[in-house]
């Protein structure tokens, strides 16, 4: 079905490609410090970057987004709610009308928390799980962190707070659960939210062991043409229309035009997935702030531009997938003008075989919080498929100097814990 814009007879999409004055989905990462380190993590978390915003400029930030009339920021990191002013931010956004829906592993819902979250109107929480038992998660997650997310659902739901998402990105061992995601999110009166999973941040390092196999592309596809009115996906699975019809979302990368990401010391990149300087468009500690950059920015007025199909151009499916994601094609060494890693039509393996032996672009910067090892080992798994052990990673090459290096959370103090209001 084509949605076009009440009273322009233009298709919403088309208006989408040529950018908006404000983002309609901002993703706001307050800080890089996170009690976990997800294999892949795409923004490589774990310790603290030192320059990160202060609170003051967090509020000044926020001032803009109401400027602009942002509807809603949706915060991440890291693990935002580690920050010892989250909540201070969070009430200064919403008394603003900038709505929050923030991202977290669960670790700090505490039933106060909970209750809190419950009596607001403009607060939404996520709570991430890759894998719906411990076994499928914590090899990805780490452990405990299954039990933890699970509790965390547990008294959102007791508190009465309806309408959280459980946020699961899809691998090649939790594709055949999605039916028990589904179930679950039901359960604690939640929305299952599925994303794709990127080679961005650690989730580079992983990524050849994880994305789903093309068989699973086809599965993932077909599951949501039989459940994706019931779940949210964004603009994750476009790259899956060549399949046929296209899927419930929006159907497009809305790098730099309708999304963006603002992460912990203020520079504004393209998409949340495509952290590197190639889609860095500025710093809104700049002249002229965050409005400056998302409305000036050359690259993002180059990203607003009509762009080549290049080598896709033949393809009869290009006007439905659009080449797919702009990240997954840029950090496995392929041309932005070329087919998605993951073409359902076998372009993108044809693509990553003539590659050659070529260095990679690497996501930058690292905040990893410990030193990472080479290895994906798989075991037996008794839901009848090759399961996950522990994944670990290589060392990295870059992350944060002076007292982040010695404590992932160095410079924060522990927040008070919310009560109910």
């Amino acid at each position: 079905m084509t949605v076009v814009a009440p009273g322009t007879g233009t298709r919403l999409v088309d208006r989408f490609e040529r950018g908006l004055d404000a983002p309609i989905c901002l993703t706001w990462e307050l800080t890089y410090a996170c009690n976990l380190a997800c294999v892949h993590c795409l923004s490589s978390s774990g310790r603290r970057d030192p320059r990160e915003l202060s609170t003051a400029e967090c509020k000044a930030l926020i001032d803009e987004f109401e400027r602009m009339q942002i509807f809603y920021v949706n915060i991440g990191g890291g693990e935002p709610t580690i920050r010892s002013d989250f909540w201070e931010l969070v009430d200064y956004a919403t008394d603003h009308r900038v709505g929050v829906k923030f991202s977290t592993n669960g670790s700090r819902i505490t039933e106060a928390v909970a209750a809190r979250l419950a009596a607001s109107d403009y607060v939404d929480v996520q709570i991430s799980l890759d894998g719906a038992d411990a076994e499928v998660n914590d090899a990805v997650r780490g452990e405990g962190s299954f039990a933890t997310a699970v509790t965390a659902m547990e008294r959102l739901a007791a508190a009465g707070f309806t309408g959280s998402k459980l946020s699961v990105v899809v691998t090649r061992h939790n594709v055949g659960q999605l039916d028990r995601f589904l179930e679950m999110a039901d359960h604690y009166g939640a929305q299952l939210r599925l994303t794709r999973l990127r080679p961005s941040g650690r989730g580079a390092d992983v990524w050849d062991e994880l994305h789903p196999t093309a068989a699973q592309q086809r599965q993932l596809y077909d599951w949501l043409v039989r459940r994706g009115e019931e779940v949210l996906t964004g603009d994750s699975f476009f790259h899956l229309a060549g399949f046929g019809d296209a899927l419930p979302g929006l159907n497009l990368c809305g790098a730099g035009r309708v999304v963006c990401l603002v992460d912990p010391v203020g520079d504004v990149y393209a998409c949340p997935f495509a952290i590197h300087d190639e889609f860095l468009a500025g710093n809104v500690r700049a002249s002229g702030g965050f409005t400056s950059v998302w409305r000036q920015s050359d690259l993002f007025l180059e990203l607003r531009q009509p762009q080549s199909a290049g080598a896709c151009g033949s393809c009869g499916h290009y006007d439905a997938c659009r080449g797919g994601c702009m990240a997954a094609k840029f950090f496995t060494g392929l041309p932005l003008d070329g087919p998605d890693p993951e073409c359902v039509l076998g372009h993108g393996e044809h693509a990553l075989d003539a590659r050659g032996d070529i260095e990679t672009p690497r996501p930058a910067p690292d905040h990893s919080s410990r030193p990472r090892q080479v290895a994906v080992a798989l075991t037996s798994s008794r839901h009848g498929a090759p399961g996950p052990a522990a994944i670990r990673m290589p060392t990295p090459d870059r992350r944060p100097d002076r007292s982040c290096d010695e404590h992932p959370l160095s410079g924060y103090a522990p927040g008070p814990v919310p009560t109910a209001t």
